[in-house]
Protein backbone atom coordinates (compact mmCIF):
# COMPACT_ATOMS: atom_id res chain seq x y z
CA UNK A 1 0.00 0.00 0.00
CA UNK A 2 1.72 3.17 -0.89
CA UNK A 3 2.79 6.03 1.67
CA UNK A 4 0.39 8.77 0.98
CA UNK A 5 -0.75 11.58 3.79
CA UNK A 6 -3.27 10.00 6.09
CA UNK A 7 -5.01 13.16 6.23
CA UNK A 8 -4.63 12.96 2.44
CA UNK A 9 -6.70 9.40 1.98
CA UNK A 10 -9.07 11.30 4.49
CA UNK A 11 -9.69 14.00 3.11
CA UNK A 12 -9.16 16.25 6.26
CA UNK A 13 -6.91 19.28 7.55
CA UNK A 14 -4.15 18.27 9.86
CA UNK A 15 -6.31 19.78 12.54
CA UNK A 16 -9.34 18.37 11.93
CA UNK A 17 -11.75 17.22 14.81
CA UNK A 18 -12.17 13.62 15.94
CA UNK A 19 -15.90 13.59 14.39
CA UNK A 20 -14.68 15.38 11.67
CA UNK A 21 -12.19 12.47 11.16
CA UNK A 22 -15.15 10.19 11.77
CA UNK A 23 -17.31 11.75 9.13
CA UNK A 24 -14.91 11.59 6.65
CA UNK A 25 -13.98 7.90 6.80
CA UNK A 26 -17.71 7.28 6.86
CA UNK A 27 -18.33 8.75 3.72
CA UNK A 28 -15.27 7.13 2.05
CA UNK A 29 -15.84 3.87 3.52
CA UNK A 30 -19.51 4.22 1.57
CA UNK A 31 -18.45 5.27 -1.37
CA UNK A 32 -16.32 2.17 -2.06
CA UNK A 33 -17.59 -0.19 0.13
CA UNK A 34 -17.38 -3.47 -1.49
CA UNK A 35 -21.27 -4.01 -1.52
CA UNK A 36 -21.62 -0.93 -3.65
CA UNK A 37 -18.83 -1.74 -5.96
CA UNK A 38 -18.84 -5.52 -6.54
CA UNK A 39 -15.88 -7.05 -8.20
CA UNK A 40 -14.16 -3.43 -8.44
CA UNK A 41 -10.52 -3.70 -7.08
CA UNK A 42 -9.65 -0.32 -7.27
CA UNK A 43 -13.02 0.27 -4.94
CA UNK A 44 -11.81 -2.35 -2.60
CA UNK A 45 -8.45 -0.88 -1.96
CA UNK A 46 -9.41 2.36 -1.77
CA UNK A 47 -11.63 1.00 1.34
CA UNK A 48 -9.09 -0.63 2.82
CA UNK A 49 -6.87 2.39 2.56
CA UNK A 50 -9.63 4.42 4.42
CA UNK A 51 -9.97 2.29 7.11
CA UNK A 52 -6.06 1.73 8.06
CA UNK A 53 -5.87 5.70 7.70
CA UNK A 54 -9.10 5.86 10.19
CA UNK A 55 -7.28 3.30 12.45
CA UNK A 56 -4.04 5.52 13.19
CA UNK A 57 -6.03 9.03 13.02
CA UNK A 58 -9.16 8.14 15.17
CA UNK A 59 -6.60 6.62 18.18
CA UNK A 60 -5.34 9.96 19.92
CA UNK A 61 -1.55 8.14 20.67
CA UNK A 62 -1.30 6.93 17.02
CA UNK A 63 -2.33 10.61 16.01
CA UNK A 64 0.40 12.33 18.19
CA UNK A 65 2.84 9.99 17.15
CA UNK A 66 2.22 9.89 13.12
CA UNK A 67 2.14 13.47 13.49
CA UNK A 68 5.79 13.91 15.11
CA UNK A 69 7.27 10.80 13.28
CA UNK A 70 4.85 10.74 10.10
CA UNK A 71 4.61 6.80 8.31
CA UNK A 72 8.18 5.91 10.28
CA UNK A 73 6.00 6.10 13.68
CA UNK A 74 4.09 3.20 11.92
CA UNK A 75 6.29 1.29 9.42
CA UNK A 76 7.40 -2.11 9.63
CA UNK A 77 10.76 -3.18 11.69
CA UNK A 78 10.88 -6.85 11.98
CA UNK A 79 9.56 -9.20 14.00
CA UNK A 80 6.04 -9.62 11.92
CA UNK A 81 5.11 -5.72 11.21
CA UNK A 82 4.81 -2.68 13.21
CA UNK A 83 2.28 0.33 13.72
CA UNK A 84 -0.82 -2.31 13.87
CA UNK A 85 -2.64 -1.34 10.60
CA UNK A 86 -1.53 1.39 7.61
CA UNK A 87 2.65 0.80 6.86
CA UNK A 88 2.59 -2.32 9.59
CA UNK A 89 0.56 -5.20 8.69
CA UNK A 90 -2.11 -4.68 5.56
CA UNK A 91 -5.30 -4.51 7.31
CA UNK A 92 -7.85 -6.70 5.61
CA UNK A 93 -11.57 -7.03 5.37
CA UNK A 94 -12.25 -9.34 8.84
CA UNK A 95 -10.15 -6.40 10.56
CA UNK A 96 -12.68 -3.30 8.99
CA UNK A 97 -15.16 -4.77 9.41
CA UNK A 98 -14.16 -6.08 13.68
CA UNK A 99 -13.10 -3.02 14.27
CA UNK A 100 -14.89 -0.30 12.67
CA UNK A 101 -18.36 -1.65 12.17
CA UNK A 102 -19.68 0.63 14.38
CA UNK A 103 -18.86 3.48 12.64
CA UNK A 104 -21.34 2.71 9.34
CA UNK A 105 -24.67 2.39 11.46
CA UNK A 106 -26.92 0.73 10.09
CA UNK A 107 -26.19 1.71 6.81
CA UNK A 108 -24.64 -2.05 5.35
CA UNK A 109 -27.31 -3.71 8.08
CA UNK A 110 -25.62 -6.21 9.94
CA UNK A 111 -22.49 -7.23 7.59
CA UNK A 112 -20.33 -5.57 9.62
CA UNK A 113 -20.63 -7.76 12.87
CA UNK A 114 -18.25 -9.78 12.81
CA UNK A 115 -14.86 -11.34 11.16
CA UNK A 116 -15.43 -13.39 7.81
CA UNK A 117 -13.92 -15.66 5.94
CA UNK A 118 -13.35 -14.13 2.37
CA UNK A 119 -13.44 -17.97 0.87
CA UNK A 120 -16.75 -19.56 2.80
CA UNK A 121 -18.09 -16.53 4.28
CA UNK A 122 -17.75 -17.44 7.79
CA UNK A 123 -17.17 -15.83 10.61
CA UNK A 124 -13.48 -15.76 12.00
CA UNK A 125 -12.89 -14.92 15.39
CA UNK A 126 -10.02 -13.18 16.51
CA UNK A 127 -7.93 -13.45 19.84
CA UNK A 128 -7.32 -10.23 22.08
CA UNK A 129 -4.22 -8.28 22.34
CA UNK A 130 -1.20 -8.37 24.70
CA UNK A 131 0.10 -5.16 25.92
CA UNK A 132 3.56 -5.41 27.44
CA UNK A 133 6.72 -2.98 28.57
CA UNK A 134 10.01 -4.11 27.28
CA UNK A 135 13.46 -2.06 28.51
CA UNK A 136 16.03 -0.52 26.35
CA UNK A 137 18.81 1.53 26.91
CA UNK A 138 21.09 3.97 25.33
CA UNK A 139 23.16 1.41 23.18
CA UNK A 140 20.28 -0.33 21.98
CA UNK A 141 18.43 2.66 21.28
CA UNK A 142 21.01 4.01 19.05
CA UNK A 143 21.62 0.67 17.19
CA UNK A 144 18.64 -1.36 17.49
CA UNK A 145 18.20 -4.83 19.27
CA UNK A 146 16.24 -7.97 19.44
CA UNK A 147 14.73 -8.86 22.73
CA UNK A 148 13.19 -12.28 23.37
CA UNK A 149 10.31 -12.02 26.18
CA UNK A 150 8.28 -15.08 27.79
CA UNK A 151 4.66 -14.31 27.37
CA UNK A 152 1.94 -15.49 29.40
CA UNK A 153 -1.05 -16.31 27.22
CA UNK A 154 -3.73 -18.58 25.40
CA UNK A 155 -1.75 -20.90 23.33
CA UNK A 156 -3.46 -22.75 19.96
CA UNK A 157 -4.31 -26.67 21.85
CA UNK A 158 -1.94 -28.88 20.35
CA UNK A 159 -4.19 -31.76 21.26
CA UNK A 160 -6.99 -30.71 18.73
CA UNK A 161 -4.83 -28.17 16.69
CA UNK A 162 -6.70 -25.21 17.68
CA UNK A 163 -10.40 -26.98 16.52
CA UNK A 164 -11.58 -27.38 19.64
CA UNK A 165 -12.69 -31.03 18.23
CA UNK A 166 -11.56 -34.76 19.43
CA UNK A 167 -10.78 -35.29 15.76
CA UNK A 168 -11.70 -34.06 12.15
CA UNK A 169 -14.98 -35.82 12.69
CA UNK A 170 -16.31 -34.09 15.63
CA UNK A 171 -17.95 -31.56 13.58
CA UNK A 172 -20.70 -31.35 11.55
CA UNK A 173 -22.76 -28.21 9.39
CA UNK A 174 -24.85 -25.94 11.21
CA UNK A 175 -28.60 -26.29 10.30
CA UNK A 176 -29.81 -22.85 11.38
CA UNK A 177 -27.07 -21.05 8.69
CA UNK A 178 -26.31 -24.56 6.75
CA UNK A 179 -22.51 -23.80 7.42
CA UNK A 180 -22.18 -19.86 5.77
CA UNK A 181 -21.92 -18.60 9.45
CA UNK A 182 -24.18 -15.76 8.48
CA UNK A 183 -28.20 -15.45 8.04
CA UNK A 184 -28.66 -13.34 5.10
CA UNK A 185 -31.67 -10.72 5.14
CA UNK A 186 -32.56 -7.84 2.67
CA UNK A 187 -33.29 -4.58 3.98
CA UNK A 188 -34.44 -0.93 3.11
CA UNK A 189 -31.67 1.79 3.53
CA UNK A 190 -30.97 5.37 2.86
CA UNK A 191 -29.10 4.02 0.14
CA UNK A 192 -31.79 1.72 -1.52
CA UNK A 193 -32.72 -1.77 -1.21
CA UNK A 194 -29.55 -3.80 -0.07
CA UNK A 195 -29.08 -7.15 0.75
CA UNK A 196 -26.78 -7.82 4.30
CA UNK A 197 -25.83 -10.49 6.30
CA UNK A 198 -25.65 -11.04 10.08
CA UNK A 199 -23.94 -13.98 12.38
CA UNK A 200 -25.92 -17.17 12.94
CA UNK A 201 -26.87 -16.91 16.82
CA UNK A 202 -26.26 -20.50 17.09
CA UNK A 203 -22.60 -21.34 15.53
CA UNK A 204 -21.80 -18.00 16.06
CA UNK A 205 -20.46 -17.55 12.99
CA UNK A 206 -18.24 -20.79 12.67
CA UNK A 207 -20.88 -22.21 10.44
CA UNK A 208 -19.71 -26.44 12.19
CA UNK A 209 -20.86 -26.87 15.46
CA UNK A 210 -18.77 -29.65 17.56
CA UNK A 211 -20.65 -32.64 18.73
CA UNK A 212 -17.46 -34.60 20.48
CA UNK A 213 -14.73 -31.48 21.64
CA UNK A 214 -11.33 -31.98 22.50
CA UNK A 215 -10.89 -32.77 26.66
CA UNK A 216 -8.08 -30.34 26.65
CA UNK A 217 -9.52 -27.72 25.98
CA UNK A 218 -12.98 -28.34 26.08
CA UNK A 219 -13.96 -27.37 22.78
CA UNK A 220 -12.29 -23.85 22.65
CA UNK A 221 -9.21 -24.36 20.55
CA UNK A 222 -7.15 -22.60 23.24
CA UNK A 223 -5.05 -23.32 26.46
CA UNK A 224 -3.28 -21.44 28.81
CA UNK A 225 0.56 -21.48 27.93
CA UNK A 226 3.64 -19.06 27.40
CA UNK A 227 5.58 -18.37 24.67
CA UNK A 228 8.93 -16.86 24.31
CA UNK A 229 8.73 -14.47 21.34
CA UNK A 230 11.91 -12.29 19.25
CA UNK A 231 11.05 -8.41 18.82
CA UNK A 232 13.08 -6.85 16.55
CA UNK A 233 13.68 -2.97 17.67
CA UNK A 234 14.33 -0.49 15.66
CA UNK A 235 17.24 2.18 16.26
CA UNK A 236 15.75 5.47 17.42
CA UNK A 237 12.95 4.59 19.32
CA UNK A 238 11.51 6.65 22.25
CA UNK A 239 9.48 6.38 26.11
CA UNK A 240 6.13 5.17 25.05
CA UNK A 241 6.41 4.13 22.18
CA UNK A 242 4.38 1.82 21.22
CA UNK A 243 4.98 -1.25 18.61
CA UNK A 244 2.97 -4.09 17.52
CA UNK A 245 4.42 -7.54 16.34
CA UNK A 246 1.54 -8.76 14.40
CA UNK A 247 -0.32 -12.78 15.44
CA UNK A 248 1.51 -13.48 18.64
CA UNK A 249 -0.88 -12.04 20.97
CA UNK A 250 -3.67 -14.58 22.64
CA UNK A 251 -4.99 -17.29 20.11
CA UNK A 252 -8.92 -17.47 18.94
CA UNK A 253 -11.30 -19.52 19.55
CA UNK A 254 -11.28 -22.90 17.38
CA UNK A 255 -8.37 -21.46 14.38
CA UNK A 256 -9.22 -18.24 14.49
CA UNK A 257 -6.69 -15.09 13.84
CA UNK A 258 -4.20 -14.66 16.83
CA UNK A 259 -4.22 -11.05 18.21
CA UNK A 260 -1.24 -8.73 18.59
CA UNK A 261 1.38 -8.09 20.83
CA UNK A 262 1.76 -4.76 21.90
CA UNK A 263 5.38 -3.53 22.57
CA UNK A 264 5.33 -0.50 24.86
CA UNK A 265 9.17 1.12 25.40
CA UNK A 266 10.17 2.03 28.11
CA UNK A 267 14.08 3.63 28.36
CA UNK A 268 16.28 3.03 31.48
CA UNK A 269 17.99 5.52 32.74
CA UNK A 270 21.70 6.24 32.02
CA UNK A 271 24.52 7.54 34.80
CA UNK A 272 25.74 9.98 32.72
CA UNK A 273 24.02 10.80 29.53
CA UNK A 274 20.36 12.17 29.31
CA UNK A 275 18.59 12.45 26.38
CA UNK A 276 16.39 15.28 24.62
CA UNK A 277 15.33 14.05 21.39
CA UNK A 278 18.15 13.05 19.45
CA UNK A 279 20.85 14.88 21.07
CA UNK A 280 22.53 13.29 24.59
CA UNK A 281 23.62 16.00 27.07
CA UNK A 282 26.65 15.35 29.56
CA UNK A 283 27.61 17.82 32.49
CA UNK A 284 31.51 17.92 32.46
CA UNK A 285 32.85 18.95 35.89
CA UNK A 286 36.05 20.42 35.88
CA UNK A 287 38.44 22.73 38.27
CA UNK A 288 39.48 25.97 38.27
CA UNK A 289 42.89 25.30 37.61
CA UNK A 290 42.08 23.21 34.17
CA UNK A 291 39.79 25.69 33.36
CA UNK A 292 42.48 28.23 33.73
CA UNK A 293 45.50 26.72 31.80
CA UNK A 294 43.26 24.24 29.48
CA UNK A 295 43.35 20.44 29.57
CA UNK A 296 42.49 17.02 27.59
CA UNK A 297 39.83 14.68 29.16
CA UNK A 298 37.78 11.81 28.47
CA UNK A 299 33.56 11.44 27.72
CA UNK A 300 31.47 8.96 28.20
CA UNK A 301 29.60 8.65 25.05
CA UNK A 302 27.49 5.18 23.36
CA UNK A 303 30.59 3.88 21.77
CA UNK A 304 33.08 4.40 25.04
CA UNK A 305 35.19 6.81 25.99
CA UNK A 306 36.14 10.08 23.70
CA UNK A 307 38.75 12.50 24.25
CA UNK A 308 38.09 16.24 23.96
CA UNK A 309 40.73 19.48 24.87
CA UNK A 310 39.44 21.81 27.35
CA UNK A 311 40.50 25.17 25.93
CA UNK A 312 42.62 27.63 28.64
CA UNK A 313 40.29 30.20 29.72
CA UNK A 314 37.41 28.07 29.01
CA UNK A 315 34.07 29.45 30.81
CA UNK A 316 31.44 27.53 33.19
CA UNK A 317 28.45 26.79 30.91
CA UNK A 318 30.45 26.79 27.66
CA UNK A 319 29.21 24.01 25.57
CA UNK A 320 30.76 21.62 23.48
CA UNK A 321 29.10 19.91 20.45
CA UNK A 322 30.23 16.36 19.55
CA UNK A 323 28.66 15.92 16.18
CA UNK A 324 27.30 12.66 15.64
CA UNK A 325 27.46 11.44 18.98
CA UNK A 326 23.75 11.34 19.58
CA UNK A 327 20.79 9.19 18.79
CA UNK A 328 19.49 8.32 15.28
CA UNK A 329 16.28 9.15 14.42
CA UNK A 330 13.31 6.59 14.05
CA UNK A 331 13.32 7.80 9.97
CA UNK A 332 16.92 6.81 9.58
CA UNK A 333 17.92 10.30 8.82
CA UNK A 334 20.51 11.50 10.34
CA UNK A 335 21.34 11.57 13.74
CA UNK A 336 21.54 13.57 16.99
CA UNK A 337 24.66 14.88 18.65
CA UNK A 338 26.50 15.15 22.07
CA UNK A 339 26.59 18.20 23.93
CA UNK A 340 28.67 18.56 26.75
CA UNK A 341 28.10 21.22 29.47
CA UNK A 342 31.21 22.93 31.43
CA UNK A 343 31.16 22.98 34.86
CA UNK A 344 33.66 24.72 37.12
CA UNK A 345 34.08 23.16 40.08
CA UNK A 346 34.39 25.55 43.20
CA UNK A 347 36.43 24.11 46.37
CA UNK A 348 34.02 23.90 49.17
CA UNK A 349 36.65 24.04 51.74
CA UNK A 350 40.65 25.84 51.46
CA UNK A 351 43.65 24.72 53.46
CA UNK A 352 45.70 28.09 54.62
CA UNK A 353 48.20 27.55 52.36
CA UNK A 354 45.78 27.90 49.10
CA UNK A 355 43.67 30.59 50.92
CA UNK A 356 46.74 32.90 51.15
CA UNK A 357 47.50 31.63 47.18
CA UNK A 358 44.41 32.57 46.25
CA UNK A 359 44.08 35.93 48.01
CA UNK A 360 47.49 36.90 46.39
CA UNK A 361 45.32 36.90 43.01
CA UNK A 362 42.10 38.44 43.86
CA UNK A 363 42.92 42.01 42.79
CA UNK A 364 44.99 40.53 39.96
CA UNK A 365 43.19 42.08 36.80
CA UNK A 366 43.14 39.00 34.77
CA UNK A 367 41.31 37.42 37.63
CA UNK A 368 38.29 39.94 36.95
CA UNK A 369 35.27 38.94 35.52
CA UNK A 370 35.10 40.34 31.75
CA UNK A 371 32.63 38.83 29.84
CA UNK A 372 32.27 39.50 25.91
CA UNK A 373 29.36 39.31 24.52
CA UNK A 374 28.84 35.18 24.16
CA UNK A 375 29.34 34.55 27.38
CA UNK A 376 26.18 37.04 28.31
CA UNK A 377 24.11 35.72 25.47
CA UNK A 378 22.78 32.56 27.58
CA UNK A 379 19.16 32.50 25.47
CA UNK A 380 21.87 32.65 22.52
CA UNK A 381 23.12 29.38 23.17
CA UNK A 382 20.42 27.33 24.38
CA UNK A 383 18.97 28.49 20.76
CA UNK A 384 22.26 27.04 19.03
CA UNK A 385 22.15 23.40 20.90
CA UNK A 386 18.70 22.68 20.08
CA UNK A 387 18.62 23.89 16.23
Amino acid sequence: MSKKDLYEILGVSRNAAADEIKKAYRQKAIQFHPDKNPGNKQAEENFKEAASAYEVLSNADKKAKYDRFGHAATSAAGGGGYGGGYGGHEMNMEDIFSNFGDVFGSAFGGSFSGQRSSSSGRRVSRGSNIRIKVKVNLEEIANGCEKKVKVNKFVSCTACNGLGGHDTNSFRNCGTCHGSGQITRVTNTILGRMQSSSTCPDCEGDGKVITNKCKVCHGDGYIRGEEIIKINLPAGVEEGMQLSVGGKGNAAKRGGIAGDLLVVIEEEGDENLKREGQNLFYNLFISFADAALGVSVEVPTIEGKAKIKIDAGTQAGKILRLKGKGLPSLNAYGRGDLLININIWVPQSLTSEERKTLEKFRDSENFKPHPDKEDKNFFSKMKDIFQ
